[in-house]
């Protein structure tokens, strides 16, 4: 680790701005200056020759040591060498979100609106923003995992890059390397940045909000504040209503804190908050005033609405519980509900504390060491403002999801990965400027003993996976700790040896489960981090394994580029403890069995499905997907007969199949190419179509099959029998059974008998 300029004498005084063209001086000391002439080819305000472009790249600033800049390219190239790394081992990840991609790349109305599929019979249940850039670039490349997923990545290595220009400005660039890294290397990142769910441009964009935020607290200019309005809009079209969560930390610490006077804070935080409507707010508009017959159904809704969405079961309802169309809430005041246990330990326990809390220790003692560094800063002190922007982000979203009653899934807490890593490079930075101190010196070695300790809890939970790896994780932290304790009495060497032995031990646990997660592929709606066992579901110590596109005791069910699967590890459903607090094998509120048995193939099973699936049956499938039907959180494999069967004169109709629920709509429509209707979005349980609307689409010879099974179905949520249990009733009941491999169908133009 460089030593840095001491920031403690820093925190009495506005950090100059950095020269502009036109010499702008800082704020609060006049007008712009004006500008100077200068001739081509020289920098203003230096006699310097100016550098070739790409000198300047590989270079950096003038001012910085020459291992700068190649130490942050290198950072760069590593984070995406790490993010590529067989990223087609997870085939089309989550389908549900890859059908939406694939319908967008076919039509530009699918694409404006998150269409499942190109004939636009219903959306998916978050706005389109993050299917975006992979609907570009399978336009641009074709349908393959790799150009859905490689856009993931790169927003992974941007965010990487955007933390490390946040805190190089004011901490050093040994700050922004040390927060990059541990961005990087965190295990639930590194999942999400190769998976196709909104997450990952939700991070990035929060990420670009505080960096923004920060820049106006050290100028003033208005331009930032819009700015970071702007990426909140964007931010809201990716996942709604969890990019307003550091909103409030943020206003308030602008209103305090920003070198202008009063009444233009204000006036600034208004501006941001217009800037933010209109990039949120124009596409809910348009959606809104459009007519809703010539435009899908808004999924996740039950009243087609996308403000119902929005503060329902996107909104609110996670807080509450209260999730209209859901698949059920969870428990609160620390009790343990439906989607695991609440309280203001749940980033710790053992369902959430693999993904995310390796480092959380360690940042919340360097929050309050860098809080009560600055306490007799300015008010303006940039220092204290970064952590207050920083570690007021994290608290209130940890918060949030630490209480939140309603759906939660591990994977949510990517979105604590950037503050995390920005309060440990901040703090490890200017606790070590401060060395000196023997409070300072004892604080870094508080922070890397408790990174250590829990460092061994946390690989203990998986005690078969690297079972040397825990041990040396605590020896060397504790050794390294030793040594930041008479950090001032050892050589510089010797300093630096402890400093970097403390952080190999603290990151060396969310290393190890970082390299697990790329070595693994990881398909279906529920993905977690790490090796198997890592996140267990259930509440702490509760029963069950990692939950990677499945459920505990099975498997993963990863499809390759055509649309097949193949079976690792046998099937959900072939072992006791089920998701949190459902039955054997099951899902919440169902008791599912499933006898486990995988054939060569890759088919799958199920049986004596109670509660079971519209149109289910024996041999259709179990939850995640075997034979012909998919679950509701997984897709099913398609058999290359029922590829050809869907795929026979499909040009002659709207959709060539329907199915219930998405996720196996999605992977017909993946397999096929061919758009496949989603009866009740994602659960089966939204109203749309209806029977009568159903009944008028075949009459109008619309729809060519129906493939049995799949989805929720009635009761889930809603508590009422649902649409799609009509729809299954009446196809069942009316129209001729096909078998295509182990699938069923029912041919929609060919009556029964």
């Amino acid at each position: 680790m460089t030593t840095q300029p001491d920031t403690s004498r820093q925190h009495d005084a506005r950090p100059p701005a950095d020269p502009a063209p036109g010499g702008r001086p800082p704020a609060g000391q006049g007008g712009p200056a004006p500008r100077e002439p200068f001739a081509p080819g020289v920098l203003p305000g230096s006699g310097e020759p100016r550098r070739p472009f790409l000198h300047r790249v590989r270079r950096g600033r003038p001012e910085d040591p020459g291992w700068v800049r190649p130490a942050f390219l290198g950072l760069l190239v590593a984070t995406g060498l790490l993010y590529l790394y067989d990223l087609s081992a997870s085939g089309y990840a989550n389908s549900f979100y890859s059908a939406a991609v694939q319908a967008g790349s076919q039509s530009w109305k699918a694409f404006f609106f998150g269409s499942l599929d190109s004939a636009n019979a219903i959306t998916v249940d978050k706005p389109p923003a993050s299917l975006w850039p992979m609907a570009l670039s399978v336009r641009v490349f074709g349908l393959s995992s790799w150009a859905i997923l490689v856009p993931e990545a790169l927003m992974g290595v941007a965010t990487v890059g955007v933390l490390y220009a946040a805190l190089r400005r004011r901490f050093g660039p040994a700050a922004g390397l040390i927060a990059g890294a541990v961005l990087a290397l965190t295990p639930v990142a590194a999942l999400m940045f190769r998976f196709n769910n909104p997450d990952a441009m939700l991070a990035l964009l929060m990420t670009v909000t505080v960096y923004c935020v920060i820049r106006g607290l050290e100028d003033g200019r208005t331009k930032w504040l819009v700015w970071a309005g702007v990426a909140v809009g964007f931010a809201f079209l990716s996942k709604t209503l969890q990019a307003f969560l550091i909103l409030p930390p943020l206003a308030v610490l602008y209103a305090v804190c920003a070198p202008v006077s009063p009444r233009k804070r204000f006036a600034q935080i208004g501006l941001s908050a217009g800037a933010m409507a209109v990039a949120g707010g124009w596409w809910v508009a348009i959606v809104e005033l459009w007519p809703a017959s010539s435009r899908p159904y808004i999924g996740g809704s039950q009243n087609n609405s996308f403000l119902e969405l929005t503060f329902g079961y996107n909104g609110l309802g996670r807080i509450s519980g209260d999730e209209t169309g859901s698949v059920g809430g969870g428990g609160g005041g620390g009790g343990t509900g439906q989607w695991g246990e609440t309280g203001w330990d749940r980033m710790f326990n053992s369902e959430i504390g693999g993904q995310i809390s390796w480092l959380l220790p360690a940042a919340l003692i360097l929050l309050v060491a860098g809080l009560v560094l600055t306490r007799k800063a300015k008010r303006t002190d940039l220092t204290r403002g970064s952590f207050l922007a920083w570690g007021g982000s994290l608290l209130m979203t940890m918060v949030v999801f630490s209480y939140m009653a309603g759906i939660f899934h591990q994977y949510y807490t990517v979105a604590l990965a950037p503050y995390l890593a920005a309060v440990v490079g901040m703090g490890a930075t200017v606790l070590w400027e401060e060395r000196g101190k023997v409070w300072a010196s004892l604080t870094l070695a508080g922070a890397v003993t408790a990174s250590a300790a829990w460092g061994y809890v946390l690989l203990d939970r998986t005690s078969d996976y690297l079972p040397w790896l825990r041990w040396l994780v605590l020896v060397g932290g504790l050794t390294g700790a030793l040594g930041l304790v008479f950090v001032t009495r050892l050589g510089r060497r010797l300093a630096l040896a402890a400093a970097g032995l403390g952080i190999a031990a603290a990151v060396a646990g969310p290393t190890a489960y970082t390299l697990s997660t790329v070595n693994t592929g990881h398909s279906g709606s529920i993905v977690t981090a790490g090796p198997s066992g890592a996140s267990m579901m259930g509440g702490r110590g509760g029963p069950g394994g990692g939950m990677r596109g499945g459920f505990p005791g099975g498997g993963q069910n990863q499809p390759n580029g055509n649309g097949n699967g193949t079976q690792r590890n046998g099937q959900p459903g072939g072992g006791t403890g089920g998701p949190p607090t459902g039955g054997t094998g099951g899902f919440p509120g169902q008791n599912q069995q499933g006898n486990g048995n995988t054939q060569g193939n890759g088919n799958t099973q199920g049986q004596n499905r109670q509660g079971g699936m519209p149109g289910g049956g024996t041999g259709d499938g179990g939850m995640g997907g075997g034979g012909g039907a998919g679950g509701l959180l997984n897709g099913a494999n398609v058999s290359s007969a029922a590829r050809t069967l869907l795929s026979k004169n499909a040009g002659d109709y709207t959709w060539a199949a329907a199915a219930i629920g998405s996720q196996n709509s999605a992977s017909y429509q993946l397999a096929t190419g061919k758009p496949v209707m989603a009866i009740g979005g994602f659960n089966g349980t939204d109203p749309s179509p209806t029977l009568a609307q159903f009944k008028k689409y075949v009459a109008d010879g619309r729809i060519h099959y129906f493939i049995s099974g799949g989805g929720m179905g009635g009761g889930m949520g809603g508590g009422t029998t649902s649409a799609s249990s009509g729809i299954s009733s009446w196809v069942t009941a009316n129209f001729k059974k096909v078998t295509a491999g182990s699938a069923t169908f029912y041919d929609l133009t060919q009556p029964a008998g």
